[in-house]
């Protein structure tokens, strides 16, 4: 980050109200980043890739080539052949998005095996600026991969890092505009401004609508995830629930200073993690990517549970109820 403020990226005091330590920059495209991230997680599970029944995609930013379907080429260079591939377009909170389909679908159709989702995002010059392109947010580049299956389940190679309880999904689909702004719908990609300006289009928002507009419908849309999840896992949100710990998505601190802590530590009476110092914000990974801390460090016994929060342009918030196997 000191860096960054060196090459006049970004000015301190912004980075001062980010609070990260750096953002990581990519040197493989997002779509091979997917597959690698996939590699390594059917490989951690001891799952043979034919062993997937349906992959899901989810990005937020371009892929590296136009009409074409990064899903599929993810699962192509897995050898995941018998999987349907899809992609997932929910912004941010695509990865979220993903593990719920993924979960309906294995529900439907238990005969499916494995559910593979694999998100990935480059953010790079000359289409977008990592560091000002929003606001408290920095971007980092990166991927995730998780395995979804039933439990129990023989076939897996070793046993389960997490069991998923519940997921609540609530959506606020006036507050669209936000990353839309006063802007026409244009041809193609790029043809309005050469760069995504995320500020630009917040602004407009907020100087047609108001800053409470934004506040109260995401406050509420908050709240009804959280209370929602809770509730799909036989819980509720009394302050008292058996939570270990409640994990914010990767934005910058002040925003969750503002718009995620206050609220979301008086409705759990949790642990708040702030996850993301060292990644910064993963486009549609942050889920995947706080879920991979929780198994990595350990930070869940048998029985313990943590509620993983997300959220996306649109907007749209998610929750899922996690515990340790």
């Amino acid at each position: 980050m000191a860096e960054a403020v060196e090459r006049a990226l970004i000015d301190a005091e912004t980075a001062d109200e980010l609070g990260y330590n750096g953002l990581p920059v990519a040197h493989l495209a997002p779509p091979e980043m997917a597959v690698e991230a996939g590699r390594e997680a059917l490989s951690a599970a001891g799952v043979a890739a034919d062993a997937v029944g349906l992959l899901l995609h989810a990005w937020i930013h371009y892929q590296g080539h136009d009409l074409w379907s990064p899903a599929h080429f993810v699962a192509d260079r897995l050898g995941a052949d018998a999987a349907v591939p899809v992609g997932v377009q929910q912004v941010c909170n695509g990865g979220a998005a993903a593990v719920e389909l993924a979960a309906a679908r294995l529900f439907v159709e238990p005969g499916l095996g494995h559910a593979l989702i694999t998100t990935a995002d480059a953010f790079l010059d000359p289409g977008f600026d990592r560091w000002s392109g929003d606001y408290g947010i920095g971007y980092g580049d990166g991927a995730t991969a998780l395995l979804l299956h039933h439990l129990p389940d023989s076939a897996a190679g070793r046993p389960a890092d997490l069991i998923l309880h519940s997921i609540s999904t609530v959506a606020a689909p006036r507050l669209e505009r936000m990353h839309r702004g006063d802007d026409p719908f244009g041809p193609a990609a790029r043809t309005i401004t050469p760069r995504v300006d995320i500020r630009r289009t917040k602004k407009a928002f907020l100087q047609a609508e108001g800053m409470e507009a934004f506040t109260e419908a995401s406050a509420a849309s908050l709240r009804s995830a959280v209370v929602s999840c809770l509730a799909g896992a036989g819980l509720s949100a009394t302050g008292d629930v058996p939570l270990r710990y409640v994990v914010a998505p990767r934005l910058g601190r002040k925003t969750i200073d503002l718009a995620y802590a206050p609220l979301l530590t008086k409705l759990t009476g949790a642990e708040l993690l702030r996850p993301g110092a060292d990644t910064g914000h993963l486009g549609a990974g942050d889920t995947a990517a706080s879920l991979a801390e929780l198994c990595a460090r350990r930070m869940l016994g048998s029985g313990e549970y943590a509620l993983v929060v997300s959220a996306g342009a649109g907007f749209t918030w998610s929750c899922l109820l996690v515990s340790g196997a």
